[in-house]
């Protein structure tokens, strides 16, 4: 390649901002960095401000980092209206943020219920509800699901209803959308080496062995990492995705299909 021909290389996400829920840590930070690399502005959201304040020196100049409870009344609104008041439109959005709580059917109580799904459902439709004016055309919704809707993994059943609906936002948002050009779409990873594997409420002795009870189960005997869930979630946000509407990207390492 000539110099001529690599100083007049331009980014695919140049002149393009996205934002990240949940892109503080694990898929959600992967994800910011690879829009980042390839030149997008990024806008990131996450409950912990040390955790926002480092994403964002590592996403560097540009970037913009809010703090934003996606489980929590009004949360939405608000995230609109802060973008709204820095001028921002946003080209594609990739709503991470979740919760993850594992429990048998007889220890499963209300609050695990609410939690999940004031994050993972109620929390993202009404996310790209508020954000829905924001959106330009052209622009893509990308939801974070899970394998875990689809393989009946036992003590998952709050979570994998939760990571179902998504799965059915894709379809019915985008029938809604799809005439502004918008495109809504869902990744959905299988086990993956991220900090939410910390949080599934399970005892710390116990970790270690269901964690190797899972690997056994991937047809590639390995966990994915971020970075391979964050390359599916910008094909999808990008002009090479543009005929992909409605539908699920599974990321499992076969996990749900062999």
């Amino acid at each position: 390649m000539t110099t001529a021909q690599t100083s007049s290389f331009t980014p695919r996400f140049a002149n393009k901002t996205v934002l990240v829920t949940g892109g503080n840590s694990g898929i959600g930070l992967a994800t910011a960095l690879q829009f980042a690399a390839q030149g997008a502005r990024v806008v990131i959201t996450g409950r912990d401000q040390a955790s926002l304040d480092k994403a964002k020196a590592q996403l560097g100049e540009g970037a913009i980092a809010l703090r934003n409870d996606a489980g929590a009344s009004g949360s939405a609104k608000a995230l609109a209206a802060a973008l709204t008041a820095e001028g921002i439109t946003l080209d594609a959005v990739f709503i991470n943020a979740g919760l993850a709580k594992f429990a048998p059917l007889e220890g499963v109580d209300e609050a695990l219920w609410d939690d999940t799904f004031n994050v993972n459902v109620k929390g993202a439709f009404f996310a790209i509800q508020a954000l829905s004016p924001l959106l330009n055309t052209g622009a893509a919704v990308i939801l974070n699901g899970s394998i875990n809707a689809h393989i009946g993994m036992p003590n998952s059943s709050v979570y994998a209803a939760s990571k179902a609906a998504l799965i059915s936002f894709a379809k019915t948002l985008s029938a809604e959308l799809v005439a502004r050009g918008i495109r809504v779409n869902v990744v959905s990873p299988g086990p993956v080496t991220t900090p939410l594997y910390g949080k599934l409420g399970v005892p710390a002795d116990q970790l270690d062995a269901l964690a190797a009870g899972i690997q056994a189960q991937v047809p590639v005997k390995r966990f994915g990492t971020p970075d391979e869930v964050a390359s599916a979630v910008v094909y999808l946000s990008s002009p090479e995705a543009a005929f992909i509407v409605g539908t699920e990207l599974i990321v499992d390492g076969g996990m749900s299909q062999l």
